[in-house]
């Protein structure tokens, strides 16, 4: 199993909207690609930040290194696209991939 995992700080007082906006849409789009089985959406608990941010993390669960390819070369620039123009400068986000064992 491989797991794509997306680590989002966002900014505290647009969080409630881009979950929103991820839950109802962003992460159907993702699943409704076909390449994935499943996925896990969590916040960091976090005691003390340096600035008024929020952290999610968004783990897809792939079934083979060569359907995230695929998933990598045909949907992925578009998905990333609307949310960085509906959200840009309001968050940054990094991307893993793990393997499951």
């Amino acid at each position: 199993m491989i797991i794509y995992n997306v680590t989002v700080k966002i900014d505290a007082l647009i969080a409630p909207e881009w979950l929103k906006y991820m839950q109802e849409i962003h992460i159907p789009d993702v699943i409704n690609t076909g390449c994935f089985l499943s996925y896990r959406i969590s916040r960091l608990i976090e005691e003390d930040t340096e600035d008024d941010s929020l952290t999610y993390i968004i783990q897809y669960n792939c079934a083979s290194i060569e359907i995230f390819k695929k998933y990598e070369n045909n949907f992925a620039v578009k998905l990333r696209k609307e949310v960085v123009e509906k959200y840009a400068g309001h968050f940054v986000a990094f991307r893993t991939l793990m393997e499951e064992i």
